[in-house]
């Protein structure tokens, strides 16, 4: 069978919405979290491949298990396989990932949100909740992480919605979000939305706007400062991205930030990190002193 590499899309780390084990990001941490980013981009791009069968992509999905399982030959699974070995960390969260290319390759539409956010617990979460253990975290900050990685998908899925359709015949906005305004999934491939796509895709973007709320407090819950400030960059970028969403069409305007809107942004989300964790490291005797 074809190396898994092959059928690589060429995007990488820095192709992303958000920051990947970017210079904040101890040197120490940065290999592993590289490693496992290598793989599941790879896992990824076999999913969506446009010129690989179901089949086909099913069993190169199974490769790349062996492979972080430690058997085989698939080398991208098997790098990943030396470098968690050598940091004494499981596979799970890569399995879990595994599972969610896995359902992109047979369901193709989901049903309600509650569907969306399963997908979400496999495709999203993982992802995190790894960070975190490189970081030697506790697991009581995985909740407020799973909200911020979910928001992250979501996000992503409403930037793509319409290439995603056109595609990939994928469609990840709720079929019964889409129905409550009369529409079908096909006015994905339409070249703007209409009114009624518009409020489909604005009361998703409140939706994932409470998760973004709801992983508030995870860059004080951390104890890793330079991951905390990471953190918060991204929960900035992710909220200008909402933002965005709220204010432009997703089928015909832009709704990425271009490289200065995404420096600017990080910069205000890294000083707001910043101010927060001296306030958070502050004494309590210190904190409302007025000179």
């Amino acid at each position: 069978m074809t190396e898994s590499a092959q059928f690589r899309s060429g995007k990488t780390a820095r192709d992303e919405n958000f920051p990947v084990a970017s210079w904040l990001i101890r040197k120490r941490h940065r290999p592993v979290i590289l490693a496992f980013y290598e793989f599941v981009r790879t896992a990824d791009d076999i999913a969506d491949h446009p010129m690989l069968g179901e089949a086909e992509k099913l069993a190169q999905l199974d490769r790349l298990e062996s492979g972080l399982l430690g058997q085989g030959n698939e080398r991208v699974g098997l790098a990943l396989f030396a470098m968690l070995n050598s940091r004494g960390l499981g596979a799970r969260h890569a399995q879990d990932l595994l599972s969610a290319f896995r359902q992109d390759v047979i369901k193709h539409r989901y049903a309600n949100w509650d569907e969306l956010i399963d997908y979400c617990s496999r495709s999203a979460m993982p992802v995190g909740r790894f960070v975190l253990d490189v970081h030697g975290e506790a697991k009581n900050s995985w909740p407020a992480s799973d909200a911020l990685c979910t928001a992250l998908q979501i996000i992503n899925h409403l930037q793509d919605c319409k290439a995603d359709y056109r595609n990939l015949d994928r469609v990840y906005i709720p079929l019964d979000a889409l129905a409550a305004q009369g529409i079908g999934f096909e006015a994905l491939a339409d070249d703007r939305t209409s009114p009624a796509l518009r409020d489909c895709l604005q009361t998703l973007a409140t939706r994932t706007d409470i998760l973004l709320q709801e992983s508030e407090g995870l860059p004080a819950s951390v104890n890793d400062r330079r991951l905390a400030l990471e953190i918060s960059i991204i929960q900035s970028l992710a909220s200008r991205l909402l933002a965005i969403l709220q204010e432009r069409d997703p089928l015909g305007d832009r709704v990425h930030l271009t490289k200065l809107e995404a420096l600017a942004t990080a910069t205000v989300g890294g000083v707001r990190g910043l101010l927060r964790r001296r306030f958070r490291a502050a004494p309590p005797s210190q904190r409302y002193q007025t000179p």
